[in-house]
């Protein structure tokens, strides 16, 4: 069975496809209401983020859609130091979507908000006419994180001189899964898009001295880290024998001259934290989940030259320099 318009109406075809495919796994006390709005308990500070997912294809290697929209929200949350807490959803279906492929969305959306345990609050689904392409869907969500009121500031602007800069986990993965899918090329790489909220809470619980956070998604890690250096009026130094890369991923890149420190990834973080803690935190992350390659890659250096002073520089395996700027021109597009 296809989506059609009238599954956007607000009739009798969007009650059924409401009660057979969204309330199916969207179940829980707030959303039973199926009220306009939901009244949920809060807390004195609030982090809250937006974000649209329009990744094509909507399966791909490791993932999809519906796993990515939680994961990309929950990152982001994650990364202000809260607690993720409130997820809304909002469904555009374009008309012939498969319900099946519709049903399976919802599943990983669900099954993944349970994974990094948020609510979904509110949520809301429009059909649109098909523009003549394979039907598709974009998924829109909200969230809602809960800041403890004597939690330290955690952001950009915090790096101190001598932090240590720690990556989670292997860089690349999302970005070569999507683009080898998208190409026809066989190979074993797979999306690491996954929720980092094992390794964040276990990271507060034990009062690691993070300085800033930050997920490595579009314009990969050289484009964060230039953002954290530009912030915090510091330069940042990379080991390039110390940025984790899976073999494959090295491989992939190699064959279509790509560059890992600006490929875009869904399930890995930088930070930067208080030198003494650095050993710890790094032991916090691999034994948490999705943390097992986590490694140290480079120290802060602050200064007091003009912002465009700032810079994040490489040392490469054959000794020299490189200086690793912003990302120029346009990454690989819709990949989350």
């Amino acid at each position: 069975m296809k989506v059609t318009m009238a599954h956007g109406s607000g009739g009798e075809s969007t009650s059924k496809l409401i009660k057979d495919v969204f309330a199916k796994y969207f179940n829980n006390d707030i959303l039973n209401k199926l009220e306009d709005s939901a009244v949920v308990g809060g807390a004195a500070r609030l982090a809250i983020t937006t974000d649209s997912f329009v990744v094509t294809p909507i399966e791909f290697p490791g993932g999809n859609i519906g796993r990515l929209s939680v994961c990309g929200t929950v990152n982001d949350l994650l990364m202000s130091g809260s607690k993720p807490m409130y997820i809304t959803c909002g469904f555009i279906l374009e008309e012939g979507l498969d319900l099946d492929v519709l049903e399976n969305q919802v599943k990983a959306l669900s099954e993944c908000a349970k994974e990094a345990g948020v609510t979904i609050v509110t949520g809301d689904t429009k059909v649109v006419e098909n523009r003549g392409q394979e039907a598709g869907l974009i998924i829109n969500t909200s969230g809602v994180g809960f800041i403890s009121d004597d939690a330290e500031s955690i952001g950009p602007s915090n790096l101190q001189d001598n932090d240590i800069i720690i990556l989670s986990g292997n860089l690349g993965d999302h970005h070569a899964a999507i683009l080898a899918k998208r190409m026809g090329i066989e190979n074993n790489i797979k999306s690491d898009s996954a929720p980092l909220t094992d390794a964040v809470n276990n990271l507060m619980a034990q009062k690691v001295r993070i300085h800033a956070m930050r997920d490595v998604t579009r314009g990969g890690l050289g484009t964060v880290l230039n953002e954290f250096a530009e912030s915090s009026s510091c330069d940042i130094e990379l080991y390039e024998d110390k940025l984790p890369v899976s073999s494959e991923v090295k491989d992939f890149c190699g064959l279509l001259g790509l560059d890992p420190i600006y490929m875009g990834n869904e399930g890995k973080f930088v930070l930067s934290v208080h030198p003494e803690d650095a050993d710890r935190a790094l032991s916090i992350i691999r034994s948490s989940q999705y943390g097992e390659n986590a490694a140290i890659i480079g120290i802060v250096k602050k200064n007091n030259q003009p912002s465009d002073m700032h810079k994040v520089v490489l040392n490469t395996n054959i000794g020299g320099k490189r200086v690793i700027g912003l990302m120029y021109g346009e990454g690989l597009p819709r990949i989350c």
